[in-house]
């Protein structure tokens, strides 16, 4: 499907900025990044090392307005409380407490709103992190879909870990914790009443103890660590080859994706390596250690169908390529927009 809007008004945000893929990074990079420019920022990481009181803390936040706020799988309130415990784990940090603010819609059933704080009272015990402090707010009918969500969350440092782009070269493996594009279509199915994805649910899960498996065997050889959430694997993997100058070879064979998942995402149009994940990691890590981390992976309850799915290599000008079950390649871009809007 090419989500590419025929007409962009220039003065006016469209939903499509909200994608996570090439609109997102437009607007961030011409219309708000240059005004609040500074070395926390600046590395557009799933978070930041703040100094507090002479010792780093992470600390990230985010928000959530995924429709409907009762899915296939979840809720709204466990995408808040596992996305952030995600955006933490991925930095490298072992998750302590959030902070949660509802923005709720005058008519919400009082029963749903229990569901879902029910929700976010489990996923917070199931990832090991308390709900520390909130805000509560509402909002007229009519103007928010039910429920939205923000959180921030706070992780204390691994000790000697560091994690990021600048370590990986050429030959570097990149893996995939599980099946991908689950979320997004269990998302979808609810929204529009496809009968025929109704056994797909989303994937959402905490990632803080699969990633803690994974740096228990081989910490000092994973480079990168991130969950593919908007824009999906492709989005992960674009960013990657812009970020280190280098390209990557993808194999589609070795991408775990069920039967379900891809025949929903043929039928709709849709390519499944765009379609957003809530519990799944993108790990890179040195050759010599793809089998330790992809053993990790797969001993742990979320792991189970966990690939080495790319190398990365010296090939200019830095790409992304799909190399094809027929043997052939085709680049792999960032989605333009988003085709499956407020996902999360």
């Amino acid at each position: 499907m090419n989500n590419r809007p025929a007409q962009t008004d220039t003065d006016r945000i469209i939903l499509a900025h909200g994608g996570g893929g090439e609109l997102t990074r437009r607007l961030l990079a011409e219309h708000v990044l240059g005004r609040l420019s500074n070395p926390l920022l600046d590395p557009l990481t799933d978070g930041a090392f703040v100094p507090v009181g002479g010792a780093p803390v992470c600390f990230t936040t985010d928000a959530y307005v995924v429709t409907p706020v009762e899915f296939p799988g979840g809720t709204i309130g466990d995408l808040a409380v596992c996305g952030t415990v995600n955006d933490l784990a991925v930095m490298g940090a072992v998750p302590q407490a959030l902070s949660l603010a509802l923005i709720i819609e005058e008519g919400l059933p009082i029963a749903t709103l229990e569901r879902i704080v029910d929700a976010i009272a489990a996923s917070a015990e199931r990832a090991g992190v308390v709900i520390a402090t909130g805000d509560t707010k509402v909002i007229e009918r009519r103007s928010g879909d039910g429920l939205m969500i923000t959180t921030a969350g706070v992780g204390a440092p691994r000790p000697v870990l560091a994690l990021g782009t600048g370590g990986i070269v050429p030959g570097d493996v990149v893996l995939v914790s599980g099946r991908i594009a689950e979320h997004g279509l269990a998302v979808m199915s609810a929204r529009e009443g496809l009968a025929f994805t109704t056994s797909l649910l989303s994937d959402v899960a905490p990632l803080n103890g699969l990633i803690a498996a994974i740096l228990d065997v081989a910490a000092g050889e994973v480079r990168f660590l991130r969950d593919p959430t908007r824009g999906g694997l492709a989005g992960v993997l674009c960013d990657l080859a812009e970020a280190t100058g280098l390209s990557i070879d993808l194999d589609e064979a070795a991408v775990p994706i069920s039967p379900v998942a891809a025949h929903t995402a043929d039928m709709l149009g849709l390519d499944p390596l765009t379609v957003a994940n809530e519990g799944k990691c993108v790990i890179v890590a040195a050759a010599d250690a793809a089998r330790r981390v992809l053993d990790a992976c797969r001993t742990h309850p979320l792991g189970g169908h966990a690939a080495i799915v790319g190398t990365f290599t010296e090939a200019s000008p830095p790409l992304v390529e799909l190399i094809t079950r027929a043997g052939g390649r085709r680049i792999v871009q960032r989605p333009y927009g988003e085709d499956l809007p407020r996902i999360c």
